[in-house]
């Protein structure tokens, strides 16, 4: 096999890349379980997980294999012939979702694209010719021109107006707002909502998850669609497959994608009731959606995930991250708030240094949403051990922040 060794890329090289990044000063040349690793050899915690990508950590022995397995078999044919795998891993991903129909893409964005053409498609069909969908404020669901206007973000909609026309936005958890705005709007045919937002800072309604119960009391009360914005909150991240399962209700239309396949760039939307057969041939399609290795390491994913009951584990170990930072941070005015390994520990001031300070000075990753929300992503696999090492480095980082 030949090898490959690129020497480092120096701060004051100019590179090629679009800069649509800021990007930190730092980067990795390998990855094990909860742990990063720099090319001299400094190892770094990581609790970012690639931004709730890596549920199952980094360089999972299963997922490894069946990437190198398939990847020397067959990558790609094309959506116009059977993919055995990708029939599988839609199977495996109904079974986890109570989802009947799924479409398989390349990201979150795209996945929430489809829902927003499903949701279209819906009002067409009863002959609505303006069809409007209720957002929420401080939302986020994705950087194409009809997510990013979805989104309930003014920075990421500067520079790209007009914006994508047809989103009604509303306070997330406001249900009167809802309400509200149905009796001003015939013409809203759906609901697009994240059930905890996590860009916009770890957010939770203020009534909990009982709101996504609301909702979809009103989605029914007036034949809309009920469509959970899933993409970071699902794969196990909040303690259940996905968020709306601390609930008794089902969506409608459900997008994923992030942990879905553990660092493989694959997402889905999901289609359930009468939100089901919308959808045909012609109507939508992708070239890279469901390939033959997306879909074999989607199948590999969730089969893991259930092996190793991963869920369950992030529940327990999330819980104790969530207490453990109450107590050794309540003598501050900090709120941490969090299911599983979701966890936002919210500052009385903008706090966009801890990244910084918490990698150099304690070798962890972390990053800051919000202005002032810490934000905590780490493998849903972590262990009790991992996170009092993650505790150690986290605290310090905060409580120097602070007083600083």
């Amino acid at each position: 096999m030949n090898h490959i060794t690129l020497a480092p890329v120096q701060p004051d090289q100019p590179t090629h890349l679009m800069a649509t990044y800021g990007r930190q000063a730092i980067s990795f040349v390998r990855g094990r379980g909860s742990y990063l690793y720099t090319e001299d050899g400094t190892e770094y915690l990581d609790a970012l997980t690639g931004i709730a990508v890596c549920g199952l950590g980094h360089a999972h022995p299963v997922i490894a294999e069946a990437i190198a397995e398939q990847a020397a078999t067959l990558v790609h044919t094309s959506n116009i012939f059977e993919i055995p795998w990708q029939t599988a891993a839609a199977q495996k991903l109904a079974e986890v979702s109570g989802m009947h129909e799924i479409f398989f893409s390349n990201s979150g964005a795209e996945s929430n694209e489809g829902a927003i053409k499903i949701a279209r498609k819906f009002g067409a069909q009863q002959g609505i010719r303006q069809p409007k969908i209720i957002v929420a404020e401080k939302s986020f669901h994705g950087r194409t021109l009809a997510t990013l206007s979805a989104t309930g973000n003014s920075k990421v909609q500067e520079g790209f107006y007009p914006l994508v026309e047809g989103f009604i936005r509303v306070p997330f958890g406001d249900v009167e707002a809802i309400q509200e705005a149905a009796l001003h709007h015939p013409d809203i045919v759906a609901i697009l909502i994240e059930p905890i937002q996590g860009e916009g800072g770890i957010n939770t309604a203020p009534q909990g998850f009982s709101y996504l119960e609301e909702v979809r009391a009103l989605c029914n009360q007036h034949n809309w669609l009920m469509m959970l914005d899933e993409i970071q909150t699902g794969n196990g991240r909040t303690g259940k497959y996905f968020a709306y399962q601390h609930t008794n209700i089902v969506p409608d239309v459900l997008t994923t994608a992030k942990g879905l396949g553990n660092g493989f760039p694959v997402g889905a939307v999901m289609t359930q009731g009468k939100a089901v057969g919308l959808l045909g041939p012609g109507s939508h399609g992708s070239t890279y959606g469901g390939t033959v290795l997306g879909s074999r390491v989607v199948y590999t994913v969730i089969d893991t995930i259930q092996k190793e009951n991963v869920i369950e584990n992030a529940k327990k170990v999330g819980s104790y991250i969530v207490e453990q930072l109450r107590e050794r941070l309540g003598e501050f005015s900090v709120q941490v708030r969090g299911f599983g390994m979701m966890i936002g520990i919210e500052l009385p001031m903008p706090c966009a240094d801890i990244v910084h300070s918490a990698r150099d000075n304690y070798k962890l990753i972390v990053n800051v949403t919000a202005g002032n929300v810490v934000r905590l992503l780490p493998p849903l696999n972590m262990t009790f051990e991992q996170a009092d090492d993650l505790l150690a480095r986290l605290v310090p980082a905060i409580t120097d922040f602070i007083k600083a």
